[in-house]
């Protein structure tokens, strides 16, 4: 079968030791029996090491950050569209999400595709409406509160039981024991990503995400869940392995159903001893252990370029059960001119 030839921009090349999933998607891509991609990365700083992967993407370009003002964020992407020739941009970080969402038909227009969740999706799982979201589709969650200043904090322990979870509203979780411990995290979380900070009841179990992809019209087109094996001081999954659970699948498929979800999302669920089900978090995007699904039999970049660019893509049915990942540091080499060349030119 001859590849449809596309261009395609991607975020999210911080391959560090808080991965992105850019370099986890563009694996997938690369190994597509149905698209050839020329990848373009866009990065926001330049020691993002997929900038320097040659085999993983084809030009970099350097872009702000949104909290630049949306005019400036745009301009940019027009910069580089007339340049490349964009097909598909696939944003993979969640304080973009919002920008790239608003500027849809806008990207349309110009012939950019893109495959997210409608604005009122991304809203409505945000952590801080988290109860609510439980409550109106019929899923468990832990009470979770946002907080704004120390007269929140000081009023936790008539609500909560510690530990507590403290949670930014983007990125970053740390559990907390006693109340100096959520000031101490509070003014952390605070000052790299802003207010609300988010405290949510803990509760025992063993961690497991899915990731899956929603066509928009309710029906799950891939869904793979996963037991974290090692997970990092970030909270992040250094190793992880698919599981078979129906009941975790079924959640999904729910969920998918009656949102009609449009684009990727990871669900961050606990599964305690008594075989109950909480949600603790919604990415709306791919997660950086995406490659894990691809390895399993279900290429969800793949499959999203093509509804990003309105192909017939039919649900995944089965996915391999025990395949295990385990990341790794690498030192690449590179050279100081490409440094100097991106941080001059903003291109490379």
């Amino acid at each position: 079968m001859k590849k449809e030839k596309l261009n395609i921009a991607v975020t999210g090349l911080n391959n560090t030791d808080n991965p992105g999933p850019g370099i986890p998607v563009i694996r997938g891509l690369r190994e597509s029996e149905k698209i050839d991609p020329r990848i373009i990365g866009l990065a926001y700083e330049n020691l993002e090491p997929g900038i320097y992967m040659k085999d993983m993407v084809d030009k970099t370009y350097q872009i702000p950050y949104p909290k630049s003002g949306s005019d400036v964020f745009l301009d940019r992407i027009k910069y580089i569209h007339e340049r490349e020739n964009l097909d598909v941009i696939i944003p993979n970080l969640d304080a973009e999400l919002f920008t790239f969402i608003k500027a849809e038909k806008e990207l349309k227009n110009l012939g950019i595709h893109t495959f997210l969740p409608t604005l009122k999706q991304f809203e409505e799982r945000s952590k801080s409406r988290l109860n609510e979201f439980g409550e109106k589709y019929g899923i468990k969650v832990p009470h979770s509160k946002p907080v704004a200043n120390y007269t929140d904090i000081r009023k936790i322990p008539e609500e909560f039981d510690f530990p507590v979870l403290v949670k930014g509203k983007f990125y970053d979780a740390y559990l907390a024991y006693n109340l100096e411990q959520v000031i101490n995290y509070y003014n952390k979380i605070s000052a790299k990503w802003g207010l609300p900070v988010i405290i949510q009841e803990f509760i025992r179990g063993t961690e497991v995400n899915v990731v899956a992809l929603g066509d928009g019209k309710g029906e799950t087109i891939a869904a793979v869940p996963m037991r974290k094996q090692y997970i990092t001081d970030k909270g992040k999954a250094w190793g992880g392995i698919t599981i078979q659970d129906e009941n975790l699948l079924k959640i999904t498929r729910d969920l998918i159903k009656k949102t009609k979800w449009r684009g990727a999302m990871e669900l961050e669920m606990i599964k305690t001893s008594g075989n109950e089900y909480y949600l603790i978090e919604i990415n709306p995007r791919i997660p950086a252990w995406v490659y894990l699904a691809v390895a399993a039999g279900q290429n969800i970049p793949e499959a999203l370029v093509l509804l990003a660019m309105g192909r017939e893509v039919k649900p995944y049915t089965s996915y391999e059960v025990g395949k295990m990942f385990i990341r790794y540091s690498f030192d690449m080499i590179g050279d100081i001119s490409q440094f100097e060349q991106l941080s001059i030119y903003g291109e490379l």
